[in-house]
């Protein structure tokens, strides 16, 4: 079987089989969902009719096959705090979370990758050592921290940005790029450092095989050795490193996105878990593992057309 048809069956094994988690998890959380909607002062009549209607006292097996068989078809359900469609609300919020996904990737790897080049090709020199050294303290620094600075600083000493990063639903790109600015730099600061410092090991172990001796004896030019040769095998697990982060930014980002107030799908999450919303939570903790899921298929694919001896397995 071609190895991208495999690596396509084993993300359907694991959407499977998280579906099944996540499922198995929000049934277990604490309280009575019934209680929740109807209140502290419903009757157990009200709650039991309830129960019954939301088809949450069929055996726990029924409701699992019917809540992905309709998941499936598009239909996930109706949200118990917001008493609406849950399909609209996820992918307006997956919308939003892709914009700044977006940026995010933009405001970092061109540059991550072009100081790990530098870094690695300067190997102990003045130079590597301060990007070094400066990607370990951004490495460090936690998420919020980051945030909170900018807020304080760009937004409202300089007055340069707004603070708040609320956007409409209607409001095109366009309109929300300066809402997405502060929040992306804050997760770019990371992920730049993390990649930079991946792309300068690659560099500096391929720069130290013999390709690239027997490359530069025969004559050929050092920047097409560099671009032709080494970066191409340098940045093989780096491409890896980004699908993944792609996939986290989809839907991990419920630390950045309460601090800007940004209405991403991890900000959602955090709401439905706060109201026991147990639709809303099972539809945003599926699509953001899917989102997950996607990437790093979408790395296996790259990685293959980069690497033909992947194929070859």
């Amino acid at each position: 079987m071609p190895y991208v048809a495999r690596r396509f069956l084993f993300f359907l094994l694991t959407l499977w089989i998280t579906s099944i988690l996540i499922f198995v998890a929000t049934n277990l959380l604490p309280g009575d969902v019934a209680g929740v909607i109807l209140g502290r002062d419903a009757t157990e009549e009200a709650r039991v009719a309830l129960r019954h209607e939301l088809g949450l006292d069929q055996p726990l097996l029924n409701q699992y096959v019917n809540w992905l068989t309709r998941f499936v078809q598009g239909d996930w359900g109706r949200s118990y705090s917001l008493r609406t469609a849950i399909q609209p609300v996820v992918l307006e919020r997956l919308r939003n979370s892709l914009r700044l996904a977006l940026v995010a990737v933009l405001f970092s790897v061109p540059p991550a990758i072009l100081l790990g080049v530098i870094a690695g090709l300067n190997e102990n020199k003045p130079i590597d050592v301060i990007i070094s050294v400066g990607s370990l303290i951004l490495v460090g620094l936690p998420e919020f921290v980051v945030g909170i600075v900018l807020i304080n600083v760009v937004a409202l000493r300089w007055r340069l940005l707004p603070a708040s990063s609320a956007v409409a639903s209607d409001a095109s790109f366009g309109e929300v790029l300066p809402q997405l600015i502060m929040p992306a730099i804050t997760v770019a600061v990371v992920m730049l450092a993390y990649i930079g410092r991946l792309t300068r090991i690659g560099v500096i172990g391929e720069m130290r095989r013999n390709y690239v001796r027997t490359a530069t004896l025969k004559g050929l030019p050092h920047w097409q050795v560099i671009f032709k040769h080494v970066l191409r095998n340098a940045l093989l697990p780096t491409i890896t490193v980004i699908a993944i982060s792609l996939g986290w930014l989809i839907g991990g980002l419920v630390v950045i996105e309460n601090v800007f107030s940004y209405p991403g799908l991890g900000r959602l999450l955090i709401y439905a878990i706060g109201n026991r919303d147990l639709p809303l939570i099972q539809a945003v903790t599926m699509i953001s593992v899917t989102a997950f899921a996607s990437a790093n298929l979408l790395a296996d694919v790259v990685y293959s057309y980069l690497n033909p001896r992947i194929r070859l397995q």
